[in-house]
Order: structure tokens, then sequence, then C-alpha cells
């Protein structure tokens, strides 16, 4: 197969990773960047989008030169991958129609509870189909321009290949899919546009939204163009195949083998998300679960967070500064996997201390802004350890409401969670608390540090590999995970009793950061 070349753009860094026949990451490189808030909305400018993919492109190279001895050899194909939803319209020129609205948005509340009771179907805030129905309630003027509406991994892809493709997983949080034909629900679709319809809107959705494909489809080749886009240098060559776009979950799936029923996910970073693949639909229809699919097809019960780690980041940066007016650690790598140790060393209801991590609104406890906020009682023991252990067990306290509506209002039954992200960097710590929280083993794989840029990697060298392997899953199961090691953690019943504990004062705690969302402007 030879190299293949996975990029994802994530929430605060695009990475790009280029694995060998074994599937083992041979170099990698990447780009900081971040959104940013601006005319009410959470957005990023296109330009940087390209800015950083060619910067993360030539870091690769660089590692690849710096770490093998030589220049980068021909790509086999390509994988492109971004976080998911959000609202990407474009005119028949391809020339975007307004700003890019993030999945961190909040702002479709009216739209995704019509959307809702009209399909039958959770649509979340920050889907697709929610953002344009919310553009259709408010007679936003660009509507009529519509020829194509994508997500950012779609958008790339075009850019790259010419094509308006989709993976299906990718798709699933654009409008509902229907997994028994591997595309858009066609009952659904006539429901909206019949709503739309009524409403001023004429385009057929099915029309402007990207086609489906599943992992392994033919999605299109480099054009010259792409290439220059990506490598101004000329390393890469046009004519290279690439998989379908995925979605950062359809990726955290194939980088940690969660593919198969019984199995899961949980991807801890800005965001943070549980990706179940379900033995049977659920009985009703829950707004705090979002129903998606596998890069393959297979429904999925997806728990999202808006919120996830960026408030302990900020932390750290402020004990980073404040180790260094006395010499400290410069590093932040460092300094944030010794805080996170020390957290161990808390007590496990973290000694009577409370956090909000929400910097933006959580559709889950009904937030439409946050609040970042810390509180402890008079009383409460007040040390680095519990302080950096609340921090954690904050960024994962709303993940743990969600998950309860499956594993005990829905008896979904989980063997192992797999855990990827910033979170399980720090070796036991991440893994000790995420069971804690859940109640189940979490596994983290040699491989979790790479995240989805290697998973979106799997899926280009799966493309290659579609006649030795026939379904994406004996391709990781026998290819790409036969060598690779896990280590599990078991929920420590004195963790768990900790955390019950933590959990009832972060829900009391609710109405402190409402007040605080309705008083601090």
């Amino acid at each position: 197969m030879g190299v293949a070349l996975g990029i994802e753009l994530g929430s605060t860094r695009i990475k790009a990773a280029l694995i060998n026949e074994e599937c083992l990451t041979v170099a990698s490189g990447g780009f900081e960047w971040e959104n940013r808030f601006e005319g009410g909305v959470w957005t990023y400018k296109l330009e940087d989008v390209w800015t950083g993919l060619a910067a993360s492109f030539k870091a690769l190279c660089e590692d690849y030169q710096a770490k093998q001895g030589g220049p980068l050899p021909e790509v086999s194909a390509i994988g492109i991958s971004a976080m998911m939803h959000g609202y990407l319209p474009f005119d028949k020129d391809g020339e975007q129609l307004c700003a890019f609205r993030t999945w961190r948005n909040t702002s479709t509340g009216q739209a995704a509870g019509e959307l809702t009771g009209k399909l039958g179907f959770n649509i979340p805030q920050r889907w697709s189909v929610a953002h344009l129905y919310q553009a259709i309630l408010n007679g936003e003027g660009h509507l009529g321009k519509i020829d194509f509406l994508t997500t950012l991994a779609g958008y790339v892809h075009y850019k790259l290949t010419g094509r308006r493709v989709l993976g299906i997983g990718d798709a699933s949080g654009m409008f509902p899919i229907d997994s028994e034909i591997g595309d858009y629900d066609a009952g659904k679709l006539a429901i909206f546009n019949k709503l739309a319809g009524e409403k001023g809107f004429e385009q057929d959705l099915a029309q402007i939204l990207p086609k489906v494909l599943p992992a392994g489809a033919d999605a299109g080749k480099l054009t010259p163009e792409g290439a220059k886009l990506l490598d101004p240098t000329g390393l890469l060559k046009p004519g290279t195949p690439l998989c379908p776009p995925e979605g950062d979950a359809g990726t955290g799936m194939v980088a940690t083998n969660s593919v198969a029923e019984r199995g899961g996910n949980v991807s801890a970073g800005t965001s943070i998300f549980a990706m179940i693949v379900l033995e049977r639909a659920l009985s009703k229809v829950y707004p705090e679960i979002d129903m998606v699919t596998t890069p393959t097809g297979k429904p999925v019960a997806m728990v999202h967070c808006n919120n996830g780690m960026s408030d302990l980041d900020a932390w750290v940066g402020l004990l980073r500064e404040a180790a260094a007016l006395v010499g400290g650690p410069a590093d932040k790598a460092e300094l944030f996997g010794a805080l996170l140790t020390k957290a161990l060393e808390g007590e496990a209801d973290c000694g009577g201390l409370v956090s909000f991590n929400y910097l933006s609104g959580e559709h889950l406890t009904g937030f439409a802004q946050g609040r970042p906020l810390f509180a402890r009682m008079p009383d409460a023991s007040f040390n680095l350890a519990n302080f950096i252990r609340t921090l954690l067990y904050t960024s994962v306290s709303t993940l743990h409401l969600g998950m309860k509506i499956l594993t005990e209002g829905e008896n979904v039954k989980l063997d192992t969670l797999l855990g990827h992200g910033g979170l399980f960097k720090t070796k036991g710590v991440g893994q000790r608390v995420m069971a804690a929280a859940v109640g189940v083993p979490v596994a983290v794989m040699e491989s979790a540090g790479e995240g989805g840029a290697w998973g979106c990697a799997l899926l280009a060298a799966y493309l290659t590999q579609k006649d030795k392997y026939p379904t994406l899953e004996d391709f990781l199961t026998r290819r790409a995970f036969a060598n690779v090691d896990s280590v599990c953690v078991s929920p420590d019943p004195a963790d768990r009793a900790g955390f019950e504990a933590f959990i009832a004062r972060f829900e009391a705690g609710l109405k402190v950061e409402r007040a605080a969302v309705e008083h601090l402007s």
C-alpha cells in the first residue's frame, strides 16, 4: 500500500500523520489554531484552513526527512477529516456565503426543537440542518444563493478533488441517515423540504447536500490545484486517490478500533464525546443523545458535550505562569502531566470543591451560554491535588449525565470504552477518572496519542487494501491493530463512590451556573 496520509482539522490543532504498510506512524506535523468569537458566532476563517494545512504538511515532510533521512516518498492515498457539524454554505461559483458557523454555536435552539418534533429524530443544535433551518426561520438573505452545503472536511475534500462527497459518518451529523440504504433518510428529507418550502426555501435539500459514501468508496483524486493547496513544493502528485472525508467522531472510532457492536470510544479534548455502537435501536428519542453512524453506516449513539478540557487547560496555563515566577517548568506538557498525576493524590470526592467548565453553551444540560466557575464550601479541603482532581472530574461530568441515559435508561451494554485524546496522554490518570465517571473499564491503546489524524490515515490505507480485507472491521482487526497493545483500567470502587458524591454537588450547582449566565455579561 505504500505510505498513506491522514490530515485532521481539530478544534485547536491541525495534524497530519503518515503511516507505513504496517499502519505505524512514520512522520507527523501540526499547526496550532483556535476558533474566534466574531459577530456573535464561533468561527474559523477559511484562509486559516489553508495556511494550517500547508504548514502541517510542511512540518510532516521535515519530520520525515529528520527521522528517515530522505524526502517524502510517493503517497498512495490521502484522507481528510475535521470537526463535525456546523454550517458552510457556498454559491454556484464556490463563494462562501456567510461565516463558518462551527459545532460550538448554540444559537439554533428554535430550529433544532422544531425539527426534532417534526422529524421524530433528535436534531442537535450543532447539526448542519439545524443551522440551515434556523437561517430559514431568521429569513437570512444568502439562502436563495445556496448551491452546496457541507462540513469542514467536505469543504477541504471538495477543494482538493472537485468532488462534493462526504463519508457517511460525517454526513450523519448533517442530516439523519437510513443505515439500511446507507444514505440520507428519504422520508425525513421529504418532511424537511415541505417545512422549508412553506417558509419560502425552495431548494431540494438532497441536491445541496454532499453525496454520501461509505468507508473504502472511491471519493475522487487529488487535482493539480488541490495538490498546490496542500503542498506548494510539488512533492504531492496529482492523481493520488482520496478516501471519503470523515468527521472527527468517525476517525476516533477507527483510531480506537471501536466500530463493532458493544464497542465504544470516548474522545476527550476541547469537546468531549462518547460513541457507542448499538445492538438495537433506542426505545425513544432523547434530546441529549445524537444518533449518528460509523464510517460504514452502523447506527451509533453519541453523547456529545461542547465543553471538555479547555477550562482545565486554561488553569494549567495560569499555574505555568505562576511556576515561571520562581523558575518552574516552562514546558506546558511537562507541567500538565505532573499536575494530572498529582490529582490522583486528591480525595475521591475532591474534598468539597466543585467547578463548571462551561466556556460555551451546553445543550445536554440546557445552557445556551457558559460561564467558567470554581466554587468551594468554607470548610472544603482546598489543596492542589483536590483542585486538579476537581477540574478533571468537571471535564467529564456532563458526559456522565448523558451516558446514564444509555446505561441506566436504555440498559445499553458496553464491554470496554476505548479512550483517546488529550485527557489520556498522562499515563493512567485519564483512564481512572473516565472509568469512575462511566462505570465501565476504559482502555487506552499505544496509538491513542495519534488520535484522529492516524484514524484518518487508516481510512486512506483501507482504500488501497479493499481487495485483501472485505470490511473495514476486518482491516482494522487483522491489519491495523493486529500488534497494538492496550492498557485497561477498571472502575475503582472508591473512585466511583467519590465521583457520585461529586456529581451530586455538580448537579446541584448547575443553578449557580445558570445564575452566572444570567447576571455576568
